[in-house]
């Protein structure tokens, strides 16, 4: 796995919903759910899978009509990371408004 080069406040959106998420999510509900564009979120997720944090694959589910989705999950070692990072820039982001406040 390989640290990232960025971390952007979208970077830490799609983390949280992937850290938030028990099982692999597809990547429509990310977008729902961190509040970002397609055109942020899935650039991440490649990003983020060719880094070693997350793993994808496509649904087989044979009885749902329509495209078939991708699903993402964090790696073992990517779910560790997430956690890390979304803590760390909490902790940046509080100690920054409360230094302001």
């Amino acid at each position: 796995m390989q640290p990232l080069s960025r971390i952007t406040p979208a970077t830490i959106d799609v983390l949280t919903c992937l850290v938030g998420s028990t099982d692999a999510t597809w990547g429509l509900l990310i977008i729902r759910d961190s509040g970002r564009p397609a055109g942020t979120v899935y650039p991440l997720l490649e990003r983020l899978e060719r880094s070693g944090w997350v793993e994808s694959e496509w649904d087989d589910d044979d009885t749902r009509t329509g495209p078939r989705r991708r699903l993402y999950r964090l790696t073992s070692d990517g779910a560790e990371a997430a956690r890390n990072t979304v803590r760390q820039y909490a902790t940046k982001t509080t100690g920054i408004r409360t230094a302001h406040a």
